[in-house]
């Protein structure tokens, strides 16, 4: 937990450094602050008013003072491969992602936009998708990237009833996801 609050710290100050030269392109967005874990290799961007908390198995989660299940986490786990493409055709992987790993057996995922993207030489698949139960809906992107040996996720969501208002606030979110060299 120490760890954690010295990396929000630095990733304020880094924040409060970037948004102060606002001429800046990589500058953080209005009302957003910067997460950023040198030692573990990435950073974001996270909404000003969330707070930090800890999700069971991941390595940095911010969420929502007042909405919960509003939340952005972060986790990587080792890997051999050398960049995203070698999981297989985007469409291919992306679906057997979310159909495997993100959806519960009773879930229902449908998969409604897919993106790469390639900034620094690095390669990125941020994509759109909402799990459904009869009674319950949860809409998330999700952005995933291979470098310095590890997988990364980061996952940024809402239920369905907030999902048309906060949208394109956590696609800023699923966006700014970066992986650093370490």
């Amino acid at each position: 937990m120490k760890r954690r609050w010295m990396l929000v710290a630095t990733g304020a100050l880094v924040s409060g450094l970037l948004h102060s030269t606002s001429a800046s392109a990589e500058g953080v967005p209005d009302n957003y602050r910067a997460f950023v874990d040198y030692e573990d290799g990435y950073s974001y961007y996270y909404p000003s008013d969330w707070r930090d908390f800890d999700f069971l198995g991941h390595d940095s989660a911010f969420k929502d003072r007042f909405a919960a299940l509003q939340h952005v986490r972060v986790c990587f786990i080792p890997t051999d491969k050398k960049d995203i493409r070698d999981l297989g055709p985007m469409e291919e992987a992306i679906f057997d992602l979310v159909k495997d790993v993100y959806a519960a057996p009773t879930q229902v995922p449908t998969i409604y936009e897919m993106q790469e993207r390639t900034i620094d030489g690095k390669n990125y698949w941020t994509f759109e998708y909402e799990l459904t139960l009869p009674s319950f809906s949860r809409t998330a992107f999700a952005t995933i990237a291979i470098g310095n040996g590890r997988y990364y996720t980061l996952v940024v969501g809402a239920n369905e009833r907030r999902w048309t208002r906060v949208r394109s606030k956590l696609k800023v979110v699923a966006d700014s996801f970066r992986m650093l060299d370490i």
